[in-house]
């Protein structure tokens, strides 16, 4: 069995992710399977999926939710707050440091050549990722038409994420009960015991072994008071101190209470809320103006952490524009904090509250056929999201004509360097930016 490591070992490996977490949730969870699963064997492939599964169907960002979940596992109510918090705080500080710059000096050629050379790489990260989940999910036909069926729902009949995720939970409960052996493996359903696929066998265990027992944090009514009561009193304290301070009607507590709602509802991702955020944001109540507000959706695709992160931009930026009794600078990065303070808090309250209830779940015949149709799911989901993704990379204007062979070359290599020649995920990504400032000309 691998080693279970110290927490020192996890806390410099959830800061190394918080600053190469690029491409999105695709991107991210790509990365902590090769990392996590495979490279370390810290968790088991099953475990692995059981948490990613329930990860989807909570509000928020899922690849952090994920994160927190996995750092949960491996070192209790400490690891997830550190793996949560880096794996915010770098793209947060990033980013309102390109902000900054964003208010000085307008975009910045260095920052756009260097994040042009990443996208291609980020694009190779994900297919990567498509390829080694569905191999370890996708097990029989049902789950490849399942797959087939979320990927053709999203990307052609445009189905909200939540409809198709909950429409394969339903799917599931249904065939756990009338085709037990087409949703429950033997050999690699969660809870059952590691074969050579699954981290057991020929190949080493993972420290947290997908045939262990039930986490050892038993949930009971009192926990769940404490944690709620905690989670929400840190939640809110931001808005009592800033509305105490500076009014209740001021800028920041009306920030903090839109995206505060917007923390509750954002199931399906990003794309599922920006929509929203940026018509309320720009036309009511004038935090930013349109253009801004693409120039911080940029800003966010192409920076390490969640693409909700780009509500700091708005934050930062409704702030600079409305900065009331403060200064801009202040004003912005007061709205900046308290915008990502509450879009993120949540996610620490619902994986503490529920895990777990999940972990306590592992092995249940019914709940295994449910998260195994939710992960053949997610599968389709994620290959959505690379195509999405290699298209607007591949094909910058939209069109045929457009392709960027650029970007097809770096991404063919960086796919090549990661799936067969098993190259260090680090070394393709600084790899990659280093070609991108070549190639625009900014380093000679």
């Amino acid at each position: 069995m691998s080693a279970h490591p110290t927490f020192r070992e996890a806390l410099r490996f959830w800061l190394k992710l918080g600053l190469i977490s690029f491409g999105g949730p695709a991107g991210q969870i790509a990365i902590m399977q090769q990392e996590l699963v495979e490279r370390k064997k810290w968790i088991g492939q099953e475990r692995f999926l059981h948490a990613l599964n329930f990860c989807m169907l909570l509000p928020g960002p899922e690849a952090q939710q994920l994160a927190i979940y996995c750092g949960w596992l491996l070192h209790r109510t400490w690891g997830g707050i550190v793996a949560g918090a880096l794996f915010v705080l770098p793209s947060a500080f990033l980013l309102w440091g390109l902000s900054q710059v964003y208010v000085t000096y307008g975009n910045v050629p260095w920052v756009a050549a260097v994040f042009y050379g990443l996208k291609p790489a980020v694009m190779a990260i994900v297919v990567a990722a498509v390829l080694r989940i569905g191999k370890k999910a996708l097990k029989n036909g049902i789950m490849w038409g399942i797959a087939a069926a979320a990927f053709g729902l999203i990307f052609f009949l445009k189905v909200p994420f939540p409809v198709i995720v909950f429409g394969a939970l339903v799917l599931g409960l249904a065939g756990g009960r009338l085709a037990p052996g087409k949703f429950v493996f033997s050999g690699g359903g969660h809870g059952a015991k590691p074969d050579a696929t699954t981290g057991g066998g020929a190949e080493m265990r993972a420290a947290i072994d997908d045939a262990a027992g039930n986490f050892a944090v038993k949930p009971s009514w009192g926990r769940a008071l404490r944690v709620t009561a905690t989670c929400v009193a840190l939640w809110v304290a931001p808005l009592v101190i800033v509305g105490a301070w500076l009014g209740w009607d001021s800028t920041w507590v009306r920030e903090g209470i839109f995206f505060s709602k917007a923390a509750m509802v954002t199931f399906g991702g990003a794309y599922a809320v920006l929509p929203y955020v940026a018509q309320q944001a720009v036309e009511h109540h004038a935090w930013l103006t349109a253009p801004q507000m693409l120039d911080g959706l940029a800003f966010a695709e192409t920076t390490p952490g969640p693409l909700i992160m780009v509500l700091q931009f708005v934050g930062f930026m409704g702030g600079w524009n409305q900065p009331g009794s403060l200064s801009p600078w202040a004003a912005a990065a007061l709205g900046g904090a308290i915008t990502t303070w509450v879009t993120f808090v949540p996610c620490f309250l619902w994986i503490f509250l529920g895990a777990p209830h999940i972990e306590q779940l592992r092995g249940k015949k019914v709940l295994t056929a449910a998260l195994s149709a939710v992960t053949a799911s997610v599968v389709g989901v994620i290959l959505n999201l690379a195509v999405w993704f290699g298209w607007h990379v591949t094909f910058p204007q939209g069109t045929w004509a457009s392709v960027d062979w650029f970007a097809v070359v770096v991404g063919v290599v960086a796919f090549v360097a990661l799936h067969r020649f098993k190259v260090n995920l680090i070394a393709v990504i600084a790899a990659s930016a280093a070609f991108g400032a070549v190639w625009c000309g900014v380093v000679t």
